[in-house]
């Protein structure tokens, strides 16, 4: 196949994303995976935009390399299934490198492949012990954060002893960083702001002024204080915040596995809940970019025909989208108190993709004398690639980019709006800190 002309008219149009027909028998044919796998294998092999983005590219041009015909009909099919393990469904390869994706005829959609890859072997293999433990977030949730039991688990992740067994028993490797488990969580600190009504909400656009807070797995249990820090920041602003009655993790870790099932299972706890608050007049927020993607993209191609869904995504919004659409309408106060001074900031790669341009970088730089410099590079964490044994090391590889223009940038501050992107990048930084922009932005607000 030659991949050497231009690309055609049509492909210069924005980029669409196809349903995922994951209902289909077809979806999980080897066969027709197989063919598929060895088209888009060869279209990547002949373009290469994508070498610098993660492993999954390299793993790929090396194998084809190492070939004797130095192509793709020449690498074993058992190197596929190693690509796929590499691609961690960043979605940057379709946002930003890929000429081929649609309306382009030749129709690539790499991460959405991988995707299928791992649901086709999820649905004949199931998982292994520690990924299945790993993207079971609420289970791992709810035991580590019981009052008696919380004090061990965090000491046990700070213990040498405690990592290396734990890397040899369950491939969990000893040096990656492992976030904090509280048993007074988000949603308890919370709880009294289940009863705000709303009523005296300003609307501002397509906002209502009225937001229903999704906590996430993150947010509600290993870090409490970026809802609250989100409650101070809109409440200052005149937003009303609730609590949903109920939510369960968004799905993402699971869809990372290829276990869709199991997102299904979470779609129909989360979605009636939610789009009765849309329903109501109520807007929705979530403070981790991978989970407002799920309910902006995955589970709106999921689910193309459900109407609930469709609700949800029209009304879900990363927070300082929410609060730069209030700007643009008067209704953002800008009566900062404190500077921030130089702000090093990386951009989340699935906030990157949710195409709403860097809201964080332009509120946080509203505060007096504070600069913010945006680092669009991947920290290569994925939430479960990076603690993994077998692939912490390439992580920390495709993270070097970003430690070191953070480290040339010598800032005051050093922020990722994903909170497990921050802390691998930050463990490689000499004072090992990292902060939340909603932290730093209500430090600014001296609130």
């Amino acid at each position: 196949m030659s991949n050497n002309g231009d690309r055609r008219e049509g492909s210069l149009e924005a980029p669409t994303r196809h349903p995922l027909a994951w209902q289909t028998d077809e979806f999980y044919d080897q066969q027709a995976l197989d063919t598929e796998l060895e088209r888009v294998f060869d279209i990547c092999h002949g373009c290469r935009r994508c070498f610098n983005l993660c492993n999954a590219f390299p793993t790929l041009f090396d194998a084809i390399d190492a070939s004797d015909s130095m192509e793709v009909d020449g690498v074993p099919k058992e190197v596929y299934w190693d690509v796929v393990d590499n691609c961690y469904l960043c979605d940057m390869c379709y946002m930003s490198k890929c000429p081929y994706v649609p309306p382009h005829e030749w129709n690539v959609d790499f991460p959405h492949l991988m995707l299928r890859a791992k649901a086709s072997r999820f649905r004949e293999q199931g998982a292994s012990k520690r990924d299945r433990i790993l993207s079971s977030t609420d289970k791992v949730g709810r035991f580590a954060g019981i009052p008696v039991v919380v004090q061990t688990v965090n000491a046990s992740a700070r213990n040498k002893t405690a990592r290396k067994l734990l890397e040899k028993t369950l491939g969990v490797h000893h040096a990656a960083p492992l976030p904090a488990y509280h048993s007074r969580t988000a949603r308890k600190r919370l709880k009294s702001h289940l009863e705000v009504k709303g009523d005296s909400a300003i609307a501002a656009g397509e906002t209502t002024g009225k937001v229903v807070l999704f906590t996430t797995c993150y947010g509600n249990r290993n870090m409490p204080a970026l809802a609250e820090d989100l409650v101070a920041v809109f409440e200052h602003n005149g937003i009303a915040v609730a609590l949903a009655e109920q939510e369960v993790c968004c799905g993402m870790p699971k869809l990372e596995l290829g276990d869709l099932q199991a997102v299904a299972k979470a779609k129909e706890k989360n979605i009636p809940v939610l789009a009765d608050w849309v329903e109501r007049g109520w807007d929705i927020v979530t403070p981790i970019p991978s989970c407002t993607l799920m309910f902006k993209q995955e589970l709106p191609l999921m689910y193309p025909e459900d109407d609930s869904v469709s609700k949800v995504r029209n009304a879900m919004y990363d927070p300082f989208e929410y609060l730069m659409l209030r700007h643009k309408h008067g209704q953002l106060k800008t009566d900062f108190k404190n500077s921030l001074g130089t702000i090093a900031y990386q951009v989340a790669c699935h906030l990157r993709v949710q195409n709403i341009g860097l809201k964080t970088r332009d509120v946080l730089a509203m505060a007096p004398d504070t600069e913010v410099q945006a680092i669009e590079r991947c920290s290569g964490h994925d939430g479960t690639y990076a603690v993994k044994k077998e692939f912490h090391e390439i992580s920390k590889k495709i993270a070097r980019p970003v430690v070191n223009k953070v480290k040339k940038a010598a800032p005051q501050h050093f922020a990722s709006d994903c909170p497990m992107a921050a802390d691998q990048i930050a463990q490689s930084l000499d004072d090992n800190s990292a902060e939340h922009p909603l932290a730093l932005l209500r430090q600014a607000y001296g609130i």
